[in-house]
């Protein structure tokens, strides 16, 4: 396998948490100097699940608790995003159940809270969600076979069910593409298109020509861009990444794994296990043919975290003994990556 050398190595900070941390993810900056980050927690002595804010300083890098939120279940899928001005965080649980946490834009510190408790939106586990740009709605779907639009007041939330598979379908991953559209993907290596205009089920259904042992993967994360939202990026068992065009929808376009080596060396693969999460890279300068996808990162079960180029060798950032579980770009300063590394620490990358 080539790996691609960085000109320059990025710093890297290991911060021990002593608990196992789920996910991380930036709040949206509200000014240069005050940065923070939300972390799911679970303790394994206890049994206790939070959710905690960190203020993160650079120099020297640290991570300090700022405030926290007891969670009733295991965190299984966290994002944040604004809510008319103030950073939100959104959580579902392994137990079912949905919270919307609202914080104070000038201290980060948390405000109120909204949640749905289990069994409305789904039977069991809510496998994934996403909130819309604005943070105004979030979809959340499930292994149930069951996707849902969840509508975001100041005080109260409002769900509708948009499908309902019965369980003949499960989704495992989530994205929206636009006010109207959302993308979501399952089993299979499965990818589906919805759009609201468009009631009753997926506007169009993505199930690749893949080799016959890679028919049983799993997207385990979906990322679309938002200046090319025709195009939908996802990451599954295997080291597999790959991309979805809606202008040619039945031809995956392999950017790592899916059985590249064996029937085209050309495209390397920088793991062989589980991608656990892909985002596009704004970091990462890129040509500007359009007919390329653009650069994305993607984390790993056995310990890598990269950036892939269509056409070019994967840039390897770090490279762990233990599962890099989920990772997050910040928006504001793409310079700067912070992971969930499940050996109970935090890492966090700086780029020069």
């Amino acid at each position: 396998m080539a790996v691609t050398a960085l000109s320059e190595r990025p710093e890297i900070h290991r911060l021990p948490q002593y608990k196992y941390v789920d996910a991380v993810r930036w709040l949206p900056a509200s000014s240069a100097f005050d940065r923070f980050a939300a972390l799911a927690l679970f303790d394994s002595d206890s049994g206790a699940c939070s959710i905690e804010i960190h203020s993160f300083q650079p120099n020297p890098v640290t991570l300090s608790p700022h405030s926290s939120w007891v969670s009733p279940s295991r965190v299984f899928s966290l994002k944040t995003s604004q809510f008319r001005q103030k950073p939100i965080i959104v959580a579902s649980t392994f137990a079912g159940s949905l919270h919307f946490l609202f914080s104070d834009p000038a201290d980060a510190s948390l405000e109120s809270e909204v949640s749905v408790p289990e069994n409305p939106l789904h039977s069991g586990t809510i496998s994934c969600i996403d909130l819309m740009d604005g943070g105004v709605e979030c979809v959340t779907v499930g292994e149930d076979g069951r996707i849902n639009l969840v509508a975001i007041g100041d005080s109260n939330v409002t769900p509708r069910r948009v499908f309902d598979s019965s369980g003949l379908v499960s989704y495992t991953a989530a994205k929206w593409a636009s006010p109207m559209e959302f993308a979501t993907g399952g089993y299979g290596f499965s990818l589906q298109w919805w759009d609201q205009r468009k009631p009753g089920g997926p506007a169009s259904q993505f199930k690749g020509n893949w080799p016959q042992k890679m028919t049983p993967g799993i997207v385990h994360s979906i990322d679309i861009h938002p200046s090319r939202k025709h195009t939908c990026l996802a990451g599954g068992p295997l080291g597999t990444v790959f991309a979805w065009d809606l202008r040619w929808q039945q031809q995956p376009i392999i950017l790592s794994g899916g059985g590249a080596g064996a029937g085209n060396t050309s495209i390397q693969s920088i793991s062989e296990s589980e991608v656990w999460e892909v985002l596009y890279d704004p970091y990462v300068k890129h040509s500007t043919t359009s007919s390329r996808i653009l650069p994305s990162m993607i984390c790993s079960e056995d310990g890598i975290l990269a950036v892939l180029e269509q056409g070019g060798d994967p840039i390897e950032l770090l490279a762990e003994p233990c599962a890099i579980n989920s990772f997050d770009i910040d928006r504001h300063y793409p310079s700067d990556v912070i992971c969930s590394l499940e050996w109970e620490a935090i890492a966090i990358l700086s780029r020069q």
